[in-house]
C-alpha cells in the first residue's frame, strides 16, 4: 500500500522553527506531526542571535565572535534537522517538498542600521540552515515571506484567501494543544509543497 504524499513546512524564527508534517492528497491535507525544531543550541543562548554578539564590540573581535556562533548554529541545526528527517522516515513518510516561511528576504547589506542589519543577518542564517538541509536531501523547497503567504498560497492552491484562512485554522483540529500563527504558516507552506 502506498503512503500519501508528505511535505514539511517551517516557520523560521531566530534560533528555532515550527515544523509541520502534512500528508496529502493536496485537496484534503491533514497534519501528521507538529513540533519545534531548535536551530541553535539552547545551552548557548547567544547563538539565537549570533550577529548581535558583534554589536558594540571592536569590529574584528565582534566578527570573530559572530563567526564562531554561526558555525555553532550550522552544526547544531544540521543535527537537529537530520533528527527531524529521521523521525519522518521512521513514520514511513518520504518528504516530497518543503515550504519555508520567513519574516523577510531582504539583503542585510542593504540595511544601514547595525541593529536591524543584525536581525536580517540572523533571519538569513536560520533560513539558510534549513535550505542547506533540504538541498542535501534533494527535495524541492519554496521560501515565502509571511506577509505574502496567504496571497501566494491562494494563487498556488486555487482557493480564495478567506476560505484558505479558515481551512488552515481547521488543520489544527487534530493537533494536541494550541494551533498558533506559526503552526498555521508552517502548515500552509507544507500544503503548497504537497
Amino acid at each position: 500500500m502506498s503512503r500519501p504524499a508528505a511535505a514539511l513546512g517551517f516557520r523560521v524564527k531566530s534560533g528555532w522553527a515550527t515544523a509541520v508534517l502534512l500528508v496529502g492528497p493536496r485537496t484534503a491535507p491533514r497534519v501528521l506531526h507538529r513540533r519545534i525544531v531548535e536551530l541553535a543550541d539552547p545551552a548557548v543562548p547567544e547563538a539565537r542571535q549570533p550577529f548581535h554578539a558583534a554589536l558594540g564590540v571592536h569590529e574584528a573581535r565582534g566578527a570573530r565572535a559572530a563567526a564562531r556562533l554561526v558555525r555553532s548554529v550550522e552544526r547544531f541545526a544540521q543535527r537537529s534537522l537530520a533528527q527531524l528527517w529521521a523521525e519522518c522516515r521512521a513514520r514511513g513518510n518520504r518528504i516530497r517538498g518543503v515550504g519555508i516561511v520567513v519574516g523577510s528576504t531582504i539583503d542585510p547589506a542593504a540595511i544601514a542600521n547595525d541593529h536591524i542589519r543584525a536581525h536580517a543577518e540572523e533571519g538569513r542564517l536560520f533560513r539558510s540552515v534549513i535550505e542547506a538541509a533540504v538541498r542535501r536531501r534533494h527535495v524541492p523547497a519554496r521560501v515565502t515571506v509571511e506577509r505574502q503567504l496567504y496571497a501566494v498560497a491562494a494563487a498556488a492552491l486555487r482557493i480564495p484567501a478567506p476560505r484558505l484562512k479558515a481551512r488552515s485554522a481547521a488543520l489544527g483540529a487534530s493537533v494536541e494543544g494550541s494551533w498558533r500563527a506559526e503552526d498555521k504558516a508552517a502548515a500552509l507552506a507544507a500544503w503548497m509543497a504537497l
